[in-house]
């Protein structure tokens, strides 16, 4: 889904960051914010509508305020008309810049909400494009157990009681690192990445079946939790007796790969049975992703050399 929050959300989120005063348009706080795009309208002031969108939020920067200066009052007002034209979300006059009379009576007139700061506008665009694509991206849930192995997302997937969360204490024990555990909160941050989080009332709690919710930040310490991680791994563990196919191939693990929210991510099924130290198999999984996004594929540099070796005996 794609979120939409109101423009309430973003300024109780920012104001301290950003020293962000909201000084009218206050009733308009419950408008909603559709889009990551943050703008400097120049060209609209001077008439240009098609560069200002709705359901923004517009960055009024030294060089947009300049140019108010420098209208007289009929063309201030026109200027000021043109850009409340279009449903704006909100308004932020950057830099510590006097705000003109127009522009509050049309924030007031509009219930659009209008914001100053003291910071300088390109840090604040910086600031609100993150926070905005970060809140906004396209999403979904997933049920799993996501980790940080060995600096890679690694999302643990499988039916109920075949080990993920057992497996996810003793990858913690071997010092990696807890995301989420049960829902996994996925987000298109960018065309080809999905970041994960966990959500709040989940955060920091893993459930293992015979031991109940765990405390894993209060456990082992600050450094075996994490608030996100982009998801680069999906491990998939199933019991070996519900798939003997599993075990077909010996050169490498059955890999495939599975797409979320438009994003393929890679894919390996790891069988499950008594006595297989599912760690540091997950570990090595890790370990041969890295290398493939380096461009090192071990199995085939094996049937390479095998080859090599059938073309100088015959």
């Amino acid at each position: 889904m794609t979120h939409s929050i109101p423009v309430s959300k973003m300024f109780a989120a920012l104001a301290r960051t950003l020293a962000l005063d909201w000084i009218s348009g206050q009733q308009g706080g419950a408008k909603l914010l559709v889009g990551d795009t943050v703008q400097k309208p120049s060209l609209a002031l001077v008439g240009h509508l098609n560069f200002v969108h709705p359901n923004r939020v517009q960055v009024l920067g030294c060089a947009e305020m300049d140019y108010l200066r420098s209208l007289n009052a009929g063309q201030l007002t026109l200027a000021i008309d043109s850009l409340f034209s279009t449903e704006l979300a909100a308004v932020i006059v950057a830099n510590g810049e006097a705000v003109p009379p127009a522009l509050l009576a049309a924030s007031a007139r509009c219930e659009t909400p209008l914001f100053t700061s003291p910071q300088a506008s390109p840090q604040l665009m910086s600031v609100l494009s993150h926070y905005l694509t970060q809140v906004l991206a396209e999403s979904t849930s997933v049920h799993g157990v996501m980790l940080e192995v060995i600096g890679l997302g690694v999302l643990l997937t499988g039916n109920a009681a075949v080990g993920k969360s057992e497996l996810a204490l003793e990858l913690i024990t071997r010092g990696h690192r807890l995301i989420a555990d049960d829902i996994v909160e996925l987000h298109k941050v960018a065309p080809d990445t999905l970041e994960a989080h966990c959500p709040d009332m989940l955060q920091d709690f893993l459930e293992v079946r015979g031991l109940g919710i765990l405390n894993i930040r209060t456990l082992f310490g600050e450094t075996a939790v994490k608030l996100q991680k982009n998801l680069k791994l999906i491990v998939h563990l199933k019991a070996l007796a519900d798939d003997p196919s599993l075990t077909a191939s010996r050169l490498e693990m059955h890999a495939s790969s599975e797409t979320i929210l438009g994003v393929e991510i890679s894919r390996v099924h790891l069988p499950v049975a008594a006595g297989r130290n599912l760690a540091v198999l997950v570990e090595v999984a890790a370990r041969n992703h890295i290398l493939h996004m380096r461009g090192i594929d071990s199995a085939a540099q094996f049937i390479a050399r095998q080859q090599q070796q059938l073309e100088l005996d015959e």
